[in-house]
């Protein structure tokens, strides 16, 4: 499995958020220039994770962007499958419900796809955007603010 730069800008740009939110809301334009990611395209992932019910925004003067949840609500699965969909590495026919595989009965690779699979999901889904914030912080005072990282 390889995530694209949806899932990879996506989930910066969401830790981003969550950092700096603090009471108010978070401009794209602050986003953008901490974490050098064109305001345009963060745009396109900020409506994905807005749709996704993990972003709202506030219009007008001092509007901007916050978490929908919070953050040890919100899983890294949860934002990397708003952005990117399906995390399943392998997509074996003989795994799905359908069952349109016609070789599913007598193939037993598809239990190391399940299990492949299984694993990635849940290792995203424990691991909690509360968590990353803290790293960061943690991150921040021990080697100072790194904007690529946070």
């Amino acid at each position: 499995m390889k995530l694209s730069t949806k899932g990879r800008y996506g989930l910066r740009a969401l830790l981003d958020l969550a950092v700096h939110q603090g009471n108010g809301t978070v401009s794209i334009q602050s986003i953008a220039a901490r974490q050098n990611i064109s305001e345009r395209y963060l745009e396109q992932l900020i409506a994905k994770l807005k749709k996704a019910g993990l972003v709202s925004s506030i219009r007008g003067a001092g509007g901007g962007y916050r978490l929908a949840k919070d953050a040890e609500d919100i899983s890294v699965g949860d934002i990397l499958r708003a952005l990117e969909g399906s995390l399943d590495a392998v997509e074996c026919p003989g795994l799905m419900e359908d069952g349109a595989c016609s070789t599913k009965d007598q193939c037993v690779t598809k239990y190391v796809w399940k299990r492949v699979n299984d694993s990635i999901n849940r290792t995203v889904d424990e691991i909690k955007l509360s968590q990353l914030v803290e790293e960061s912080k943690k991150a921040i005072e021990n080697y100072g603010a790194c904007t690529s990282c946070q």
